[in-house]
């Protein structure tokens, strides 16, 4: 069940439809793109990806895969199926000889494509070419009565047809004679101009008179000019033989009817198994343009399980990947896990830092995925599948309805708390807000623990401290943030999983100059403990970042110098010394208040476990490594 019915426009998929039907070769397939849903059924899923897979490996590969003359013929087996006196015209058969040549090269190819040790290259694609009929003796016929090039019925197609092409070749030839010998009679006789020239008028080839001469030539007078002047005359003779021309034509017509009419007979039985054949060639096109698409935007058939998931490496929106690749740019990968232990991820961070992107990007790539459709993830994520998908993003309000935002969002919660269950995705942006942030924030986290009781998964962005401290306290709810540098005040587009995200609310409005008494009595109305937390969520982030691009920095040395190598080894030994000895120094206990080294957030240790400690800082609860705090007062006694 999907939710909305306007979800495929939230979401883009409509957009993604459209870039498929264009790699589309005909209108079989392009039905089949439009009419391409989304699907709960894991074996079927299973199959479609299989397949688009396996065509992008083609396509991938360069194969020289046979996609030449697509042609739909449906209306044409459909009237004479509808019509026994009905047939096909020379240009239908001709559709049809191709098209039918086309599907038997795609069988003929699948069937044909081996690996080294024999089997089949692509399974999936060959199963679907098993059971295709590709009617041989028809192909032989169409192409024993029809001419490749003009796409008209040969001479040779009966014996009665060449003898009436013979002789109206002939008789052509005699009305020629027969003109070009009235013409030269009439000019002997001075009735005729040297610079006259023949004609046609209503298909009659005529030679201009002077009228009063009209009656000294004989024949059929077909035309006049307009001053009266001259006559427009067909001579005896060429009239006898144009006569027996268009008898010639009529028998003409009526013979290759005949031919075309016992074509027709010859397929009519077999209508039922061409529809299949077309069929299946339309299956083949519409798997050609998703696997076309798929390449486009990097996709690949991923990790796929029947269960409840969202492990997802390097996930990136393709439609803004489409967009920033015209600028020269790409969009930057997320990497999303859903799993049991964590089922609902609580995103947080600056606005415009990248939070309703990673939303989208979750309901794009499993709404697609769900549709057969190839995701831009790295190889080793795994995914899974959803009975419904809910979504509440962007501005809902409606001016048919009179519905305001907030309440659009809360009748869309209403059917979200009672339709979900523990196969259900739920995407939900900025939850809770719209209204007085209090009673939005007690209503957002009192719907929170209704989807987390019914085991719902779901991505949900939000700015309410409330929700941050709820996931950090309940089973299978984990916050997350949308990383952004303070420093340049830029987001990074990168989400980290594990700590939720600040605002940097006072952080912006510093940069954009707002003044500065402002900001201090805006700190103050906040109380220290929330400019405390926040800014514990700023530290939290900027480590982040740091150790993150440490690492990468690290990776990318690898090749470096043993020397170097040997240097860094010793200095990250070094260090670990030196931290080792700060700690049996400075012995941390529960009970103790701490802060974090280099920030004025204070907090009290909670718990200690080995090298990590949980410590409280207001009512959000972290977990830290050891040596990144510092003792402030032992606990009392």
């Amino acid at each position: 069940m999907i939710y909305p019915n306007n979800f495929e426009q939230r979401i883009g998929i409509d957009t993604v439809r459209q870039y498929i039907i264009e790699k589309c070769l005909c209108p079989l397939g392009e039905e089949k793109v439009t009419n391409m849903s989304f699907s709960t059924d894991f074996a079927t899923l299973e199959k479609w990806l299989e397949q688009t897979g396996e065509f992008a490996q083609i396509i991938r590969n360069k194969e020289d895969f046979p996609t030449d003359n697509f042609w739909d013929v449906r209306d044409s087996l459909h009237k004479i199926k509808n019509d026994v006196t009905a047939w096909l015209s020379e240009e239908e058969i001709s559709n049809l000889m191709n098209s039918l040549q086309a599907i038997n090269n795609i069988v003929n190819y699948l069937h044909a494509a081996k690996t080294d040790k024999g089997e089949f290259k692509y399974p999936a694609l060959t199963i679907m070419a098993d059971n295709i009929k590709i009617f041989p003796v028809i192909i032989d016929k169409a192409n024993s009565i029809l001419d490749k090039s003009s796409h008209q019925v040969k001479d040779n197609a009966s014996r009665q047809l060449a003898d009436i092409r013979r002789n109206k070749m002939e008789t052509t030839k005699a009305v020629s004679c027969n003109m070009q010998n009235a013409m030269r009679d009439a000019q002997k006789a001075g009735l005729l101009g040297k610079d006259a020239s023949i004609s046609l008028r209503d298909g009659h080839m005529v030679i201009p008179v002077d009228a009063a001469n009209k009656r000294k030539i004989k024949g059929c007078v077909h035309d006049g000019s307009g001053s009266g002047k001259t006559v427009f005359i067909e001579p005896e003779a060429v009239a006898e033989a144009n006569n027996r021309l268009r008898e010639l034509e009529a028998d003409e017509r009526r013979e290759v009817v005949k031919i075309l009419i016992k074509f027709t007979d010859l397929i009519r039985p077999h209508l039922s198994d061409l529809s299949h054949s077309y069929n299946f060639m339309g299956d083949i096109d519409f798997i050609r343009a998703k696997a076309l698409f798929g390449v486009r935007i990097n996709g690949i058939k991923p990790i796929f399980e029947n269960k409840q998931q969202v492990e997802w490496a390097q996930a990136i929106h393709p439609l803004l990947n489409i967009q920033l690749f015209q600028q020269g740019k790409q969009a930057h990968p997320l990497d999303i896990v859903l799993n049991e232990k964590n089922r609902l991820l609580i995103v947080s961070g600056a606005n415009a830092g990248g939070k309703s992107l990673c939303l989208k990007t979750v309901a794009l790539l499993q709404y697609m995925l769900q549709c057969g459709l190839l995701i831009p993830v790295h190889e080793n994520s795994r995914t899974g599948i959803f009975d419904h998908i809910f979504v509440d993003i962007g501005d809902g309000q409606s001016i048919e309805n009179s519905l305001s935002t907030y309440t659009s969002h809360l009748t869309n919660m209403k059917y979200f708390v009672e339709q979900c269950d523990n196969k259900t995705l739920i995407l939900i942006d900025e939850f809770g807000s719209g209204t007085e942030p209090q009673i939005g924030g007690a209503i957002a986290e009192t719907l929170l623990d209704r989807f987390n009781r019914k085991g719902s998964f779901g991505v949900i962005t939000t700015h309410f401290q409330n929700l941050k401290h709820f996931a950090y306290e309940t089973d299978g709810i984990i916050n997350g943030a949308m990383l952004y540098d303070a420093e340049r005040m830029q987001p990074l587009y990168r989400l980290s999983i594990g700590n939720p995200g600040s605002s940097f609310a006072v952080e912006v409005a510093t940069r954009i100059g707002l003044p500065k008494d402002i900001i201090i009595e805006s700190s103050a109305k906040l109380g220290e403990g929330f400019i405390n937390m926040d800014s514990f969520l700023q530290s939290i982030a900027r480590d982040k970042i740091f150790w993150e691009d440490r690492r990468k920095e690290i990776l990318g040395n690898r090749n470096s110098e043993l020397g170097k190598e040997a240097t860094l080894s010793a200095t990250m030994k070094t260090g670990k010394l030196i931290k080792e000895q700060s700690l049996k120094n400075t012995i941390i206990e529960k009970g103790d208040i701490v802060r974090l080294k280099g920030q004025a957030a204070t907090g009290n240790v909670l718990e200690i476990q080995g090298k990590q400690v949980i410590v409280a800082f207001g009512l959000l609860k972290s977990t830290v490594a050891l040596d990144r705090l510092e003792l402030i007062s032992k606990r009392k006694s």
